[in-house]
């Protein structure tokens, strides 16, 4: 009786557990597919926009320049 009951309470506790990884399943699949398809391509623009905005740079940027020696033709920052 006692295997019984042990067997039966490690049975609930990997349903529940299995349960909540999934999530449930109480969602409707209708409801926000409409509200998605116009947002991405008012972002895009924007994202193309702010692209356009950025200025080009005069010398090239060196993340690195604070690793390395410097080069023995130009100053120390």
């Amino acid at each position: 009786m006692r295997i019984l009951v042990i067997a039966a309470a490690v049975l609930a506790l990997a349903v529940a557990s299995a349960q909540a990884q999934m999530g449930g399943g109480r969602r409707q699949p209708n409801e926000g597919g409409q509200k998605a398809d116009n947002k991405p391509k008012v972002d895009e623009k924007a994202y193309k926009a702010a692209l356009e905005r950025i200025p080009e740079s005069k010398e090239k940027y060196d993340p690195w320049s604070g690793a390395r020696p410097p080069e023995p033709g130009k100053k120390p920052k």
